[in-house]
């Protein structure tokens, strides 16, 4: 079987960002092992380090994280073939994260050199069109080095009436705007949410209940659990350590596994899944896993397996979770992936 379900997309840095990739590769997978045989890139394009896709049509969408920065899109063929459907310049440097809306009529990317966040509209193909909209952030934080002004990290969009969050390592904090459709304008719903200083917030995961949120802090090594409210407010409940390991840890990529039970976090440096526990009110650690590599920059939660980016070690581990403790076990060789900064399913 080698159907579109069946294939996943890797998204990597090449030579412009000082990687080693030579843009997006497809691979098969297998549902019952979860091994990964890579099929080759099939979109050769500049640094794509983060790729989504559009909820209803065949379309994938990747930054390309350069000083001028851009989106393109591709048309997904049988076995995972990329044809290019254009590219839109975000108007910033550096976009390293996008998203597209729920009813799939916009993307939005975040530009993490220049602290913005650009609004593309989509065509009935998935076409992006001109941007409609660069909201630029301001300010900084504690941190001279890493937050000498805004960084856009991501951007996460929300069902029905919650807001687009947009989270920002630079100035510690989290905006929330709703999209004007018929202008393709982001409007703020109210200040936005200052974290501790220092934070560097830099991914977010929703909760499956909708309440509930996570946030990573990629330089306090922090998650922090908040509560969603109906009006997009974001109330802080508490907050626990990414890692129990000694060392300088970068939490990135975060993650709550589909039925809402355990929270998954990827810890840089000290090469490290941990596994958190959702039943009460703080997660709570149940398991810090090695990955094999010291920089897991992402991961993907597929069926029973998990998929760790590791871009310092060239690779894509595959894990088997455990469905009722969730945590994951390695299972085969890992997968030689040059540079991999993001796995799509």
């Amino acid at each position: 079987m080698t159907g579109q379900g069946e294939i996943v997309h890797i998204g990597g840095y090449t030579a412009q960002s000082g990687g080693r990739g030579s843009g997006i590769v497809a691979a098969h997978r297998d549902p019952a092992t979860g091994a990964l045989a890579p099929l080759g890139t099939v979109a050769v394009t500049p640094s794509p380090s983060f790729l989504v896709r559009h909820p209803t049509r065949p379309v994938l969408y990747a930054v390309n994280e350069l000083t001028d920065g851009e989106i393109s899109a591709w048309q997904v063929g049988p076995d995972g073939a990329l044809d290019a459907l254009g590219s839109r310049s975000t108007g910033g440097a550096e976009p390293c994260h996008l998203a597209v809306l729920p009813d799939g009529d916009h993307l939005v990317a975040a530009n993490y050199g220049s602290g913005s966040v650009a609004v593309f509209p989509l065509d009935a193909q998935g076409v992006p069109g001109e941007r409609t909209d660069l909201v630029v952030h301001e300010g900084h934080g504690p941190d001279p080095e890493r937050q000498d002004r805004a960084h856009a990290h991501m951007v996460s969009p929300g069902r029905g009436r919650a807001p687009l969050l947009a989270v920002d390592l630079g100035t510690d904090s989290v905006y929330r705007y709703d999209l004007d459709s018929a202008s393709g304008r982001l409007v703020p719903r109210g200040p936005r949410m200052r974290t501790a200083p220092g934070t560097g917030p830099r991914h977010l995961a929703r909760h499956p209940d909708g309440r509930r949120c996570y946030l990573v802090g990629e330089l306090d090594a922090s998650v922090t659990a908040y509560e969603l409210t109906d009006d997009g407010a974001l109330h802080q409940r508490g907050r626990v350590e990414a890692s129990e390991r000694a060392g300088h840890v970068q939490p990135s990529e975060v993650a709550v596994a589909p039925d809402g039970r355990f929270l998954y976090v990827a810890n840089r440096g000290v090469g490290t899944i941990a596994v958190f526990d959702l039943a009460g009110e703080l997660p709570e650690l149940v398991a810090e896993v090695d990955t094999g590599g010291e920089w897991p920059r992402h991961f993907a939660l597929i069926g029973e397996h998990l998929y760790v980016a590791d871009e310092r070690a060239d690779m894509v581990r595959v894990f088997r979770r455990d469905a009722s403790t969730g945590v994951p076990a390695p299972v085969g060789e890992p997968v030689p992936v040059a540079s991999p900064t993001c796995v799509l399913p």
